[in-house]
């Protein structure tokens, strides 16, 4: 298929930061006192930081006000960036789209800090470049507003552009934007939601984008 824009989720579908991000989550519950769920990585998976902090509220009695709660978790995520990596053939994919010409934009359920944070660690960062973060839109995924700002930003209708994300809560923001989603999940156990196009590999999702 060929897309007039392809937009890409960051944490866990360019870059691999779901484990800096799992490990961040859970030293900040431990400093409260907190004991983190075994299936904490599940939960918080394409979630935003304000629905993780309520997480923490009504489930682990979290009494920190948010701000101090954020600051706690993101201390402890930007300490050392100096192991992150894109994810195995996504950069590529990303630079191999530029080269062709089609609009392209990171659209992240993470703050404006971490976005900027992360892409400069893998250094996919040059001139008109389009991000649109938590920190730019009224609600964050799995609504549709984060897809259809990026779309208003790349000037292309939501129906002739793509979303790749690796969670399940970004393909249903990708599909309630009347995108086409496709779901690369890091754990083939994760299931779609229906109508996203599932990929398991980066040469998969090479022929989908219509680059093979």
């Amino acid at each position: 298929m060929t897309f007039k824009a392809v937009f890409w989720d960051m944490d866990g579908t360019l870059v691999d930061s779901e484990p800096l991000h799992a490990a961040a989550l859970a030293a900040a519950m431990r400093s409260e006192g907190l004991v983190p769920p075994p299936d904490l990585h599940e939960r918080a998976l394409g979630q935003t930081a304000a629905y993780i902090y309520a997480m923490m509220r009504e489930e682990f009695g979290l009494d920190l006000p948010f701000a101090d709660w954020i600051a706690r978790k993101y201390s402890h995520y930007l300490a050392d960036l100096s192991a992150l990596k894109p994810r195995p053939g996504a950069i590529e994919i990303f630079h191999a789209l530029k080269q062709r010409g089609g609009a392209q934009a990171v659209v992240s359920n993470s703050d404006r800090m971490i976005v900027d944070a992360n892409l400069n660690a893998v250094g996919l960062v040059y001139p008109g470049m389009k991000t649109v973060s938590r920190n730019d839109v009224r609600e964050g995924k799995p609504s549709a507003e984060p897809f259809l700002r990026a779309a208003w930003l790349t000037g292309v209708d939501p129906a002739e552009a793509a979303v790749v994300e690796d969670s399940v809560t970004g393909a249903t923001a990708g599909l309630a934007a009347g995108m086409t989603a496709i779901f690369w999940p890091e754990s083939p156990r994760m299931v779609a939601p229906p109508g996203a196009i599932t990929v398991h590999s980066d040469a998969e999702l090479r022929a989908v984008l219509g680059l093979e």
